[in-house]
């Protein structure tokens, strides 16, 4: 029996390498079918109540993250008068 940190381990695995094939351009079928494989497995640690939906929703926020960045940024513009603003 694997434990529930190996669990999470796979899927983190799992998720780096959807979204990195997607990032390279990757072929779309293999992409789809990977999310398929992704989104069962999320479906059946549910299903079988081993993690709850917010600690999914946090190893796809923190693997999402690793690969593109925070979802925000503050962005830092310079207007023609010389002030900065700051806008999200």
């Amino acid at each position: 029996m694997r434990t529930k940190a190996e669990l999470m381990t796979d899927l983190s695995t799992m998720l780096r390498d959807v979204l990195a094939a997607k990032a390279a351009g990757g072929n779309h079928g293999r992409i789809a079918r990977a999310h398929g494989y992704v989104d069962g497995y999320m479906r059946a640690l549910l299903d079988l109540e081993i993690v709850t939906k917010n600690e999914l929703l946090e190893v796809v926020a923190a693997e999402r993250e690793r690969a593109s960045g925070p979802a925000m940024r503050v962005l830092e513009e310079v207007t023609p008068a010389g002030k900065t603003v700051v806008a999200a």
